[in-house]
């Protein structure tokens, strides 16, 4: 038996052959996507008219760059470069922890316009614990850091993310496009619009009023 026969990845790909075109969670990705960039115009307009207090200035800084970092990942996964689109997932977390911890935490924001300076600032466990009305769970947030941290830092246990399946059955571990994993595409799109539904309720929480006109 020969096997199935191995895909072999386009140079690049259009929305409309894109490798995981189809799939369910790329398809939620989109739409929130769009939902979030529609918020993201009124309280852009909002915004240009000044008058913004502290925090909402941290958010103007913030909020645009963890909206950024979505629609790279999303572009990530259209090509196919999955890990890298993985990788993302921490600075996109990071981002949308603070804007949740700040809005919690008001008070803390010198902290931030004083560089945000590591020995100073909250750890990211702790920010994270302020998403979902102050409810999130302890042990949840604790395995968000820790698996985001291995990625990022590039341990030994980073590497599992990494592996693929090679023609004779082994593994090995990418460089490039991944066009045949469709439960790592899952995951990483899932992650990502569930922090994206975040941030845009943090747009509507910052910017009430631009929301509302």
């Amino acid at each position: 038996m020969h096997g199935e026969p191995k895909l072999i990845p386009e140079p690049v790909y259009l929305p409309s052959n894109e490798p995981y075109l189809g799939r369910e969670t790329v398809y939620w990705f989109d739409k929130i996507i769009v939902s979030c960039l529609d918020v993201n115009a009124k309280v852009a307009a909002y915004t240009r008219r000044g008058n913004m207090s502290d925090l909402q200035r941290a958010a103007c800084q913030l909020i645009p760059q963890g909206i950024n970092l979505a629609l790279t990942i999303r572009e990530l996964i259209r090509q196919g470069y999955l890990f890298g689109a993985l990788v993302l997932l921490r600075p996109l977390i990071e981002r949308i922890a603070i804007v949740s911890y700040l809005h919690a935490n008001p008070s803390e924001i010198s902290i931030w316009e004083s560089g945000w300076k590591k020995r100073e600032r909250p750890h990211l466990i702790q920010m994270l614990q302020t998403m979902s009305g102050g409810k999130a769970d302890i042990e949840v947030t604790k395995d968000i850091y820790d698996y985001t941290s291995h990625l990022v830092h590039g341990d030994p246990m980073s590497a599992e993310w990494n592996l693929v399946h090679l023609g004779n059955g082994g593994l090995g571990y990418s460089v490039g496009k991944v066009v045949d994993a469709p439960e790592l595409c899952d995951f990483i799109s899932m992650q990502a619009l569930c922090y994206l539904i975040v941030l845009m309720e943090m747009m509507k929480e910052y910017f009430p009023e631009a929301i509302t006109e």
